[in-house]
């Protein structure tokens, strides 16, 4: 079966710790966007990697953007490349 929902991938340095803060950034966008995303997908890596894709685009790269994204700024990119027409709701009052 296909789906033309997007997949989130979270590839994440297992060296470096990172695994709780991927796991906390999958938990906010299924909060935000659970019936609209396919899957959020933990990839354990090395090397200090931490990169976050949609079905291979990538929205964050750690070493490109300069460490990690907080939790509206991720759900911002995912909404804008994802979902344009989408509310974030208290998120975007927080800006105005």
């Amino acid at each position: 079966m296909t789906t033309s929902k997007p997949a989130v991938t979270i590839h994440y340095c297992s060296q470096c710790n990172w695994m709780l803060r991927a796991t906390w950034m999958s938990q906010e966008l299924l909060h935000s966007f659970s019936a609209d995303l396919a899957s959020v997908t933990l990839i354990p890596g090395t090397g200090g990697i931490f990169v976050i894709d949609i079905n291979g685009h990538v929205i964050w790269e750690r070493k490109q953007d300069g460490g990690f994204p907080d939790a509206a700024e991720l759900k911002r990119r995912v909404r804008d490349y994802c979902f344009p027409e989408k509310e974030l709701g208290h998120l975007e009052k927080k800006e105005k």
